[in-house]
C-alpha cells in the first residue's frame, strides 16, 4: 500500500507530505520545524523517527490519530517488548513519559484534498533538558541503540491493517482496542479545552473520539478538544 520516501533532515515531515500522493510516506531523521498540536513546537533532533502517512479525506479523522497511536505501541512492543500506554488524543506514554506525539491534519483543496498523519517518536534522539520531565526516548529506556527502519516497518504494517478497518467503518474496533491500552481512562485529571477547564475522572471515549468526563458533582462533561493533565 504504502510508498516510502526517506529523507535525512526535513523542516516537517507533514509539510512536506502536502505535496505528495495518497499511500505516499514520509520518513526523516531530523526535523527542523517540527510541530504538534495547536502548532506548538515540536523537538525533532537527529535519531528520532519522523514519520508523515498521506490517506485520502477522511471521516471521523480522530480514529486516523487512534490507530496511529496503536500502530507505535504494538512497534516497540515488537522491538523492544516495552508495555508503553496511550494517551487521549494523541500521546504513547513510558513511564507517564512522552515518547511519541501523533498529529493528523486535513489539506483541503478539491480533488487534491488528504489527511496527513505525522508520528514523531523519540526513538534516539536526545531530550532537551527542559524537557526531560516529560518525556522520554527508547534509547535511554533500553541503554541500546535503536533501529528505526525495524519500528517503521511494524509501524506501517499494523497501520494498515488498522486503516482497513477505518475503511469498512469498523470504529467499533479500533476504539476497543485503543482503549484497552488507554492511560486515561480511569484516571481522575484536568482537560483543559476551549470551553474551558473541567476537573474530574476519565471514564470513557465515546464514538467520535471524544473524552467523557466524570465531574466532582457527578455530571457528566464531553471533551472534544483539549490538553489532558492525570492528577493520580
Amino acid at each position: 500500500m504504502f510508498d516510502i520516501h526517506y529523507f535525512k533532515k526535513l523542516l516537517s515531515t507533514n509539510d512536506k507530505a502536502k505535496s505528495y500522493s495518497e499511500g505516499s510516506v514520509i520518513i526523516a531523521e531530523e526535523q527542523s520545524k517540527g510541530r504538534g498540536r495547536f502548532r506548538r513546537k515540536w523537538s525533532s533532533a537527529k535519531g528520532g523517527l519522523y514519520v508523515s502517512i498521506v490517506l485520502y479525506p477522511a471521516e471521523q479523522p480522530g480514529y486516523l490519530t487512534f490507530i496511529a497511536a496503536i500502530s507505535i505501541q504494538r512497534a516497540i512492543k515488537k522491538l523492544v517488548g516495552l508495555n508503553t500506554k496511550l494517551k487521549w488524543p494523541n500521546d504513547v506514554l513510558y513511564d507517564d513519559k512522552k515518547l511519541c506525539g501523533i498529529l493528523s491534519e486535513g489539506v483541503f483543496s478539491g480533488k487534491n484534498s488528504k489527511m496527513i498523519v505525522g508520528i514523531g517518536l523519540n526513538s534516539n534522539n536526545k531530550i532537551p533538558k527542559s524537557l526531560l520531565k516529560k518525556a522520554i526516548s527508547l534509547k535511554s529506556i533500553t541503554k541500546k541503540e535503536i533501529n528505526n527502519e525495524k519500528i517503521a516497518k511494524p509501524l506501517l504494517k499494523e497501520f494498515e491493517k488498522l486503516y482497513s478497518d477505518y475503511k469498512n467503518k469498523k470504529y467499533s474496533k479500533i476504539l476497543k482496542q485503543w482503549k484497552k491500552l488507554s492511560d486515561t481512562i480511569g484516571r481522575k485529571v484536568k482537560a483543559v479545552a476551549q470551553q474551558g477547564t473541567y476537573i474530574g475522572r476519565a471514564i470513557d471515549v465515546d464514538k467520535d473520539c471524544s473524552l467523557i468526563l466524570r465531574l466532582d458533582n457527578g455530571s457528566k462533561k464531553k471533551v472534544i478538544e483539549g490538553d489532558i493533565f492525570a492528577l493520580d
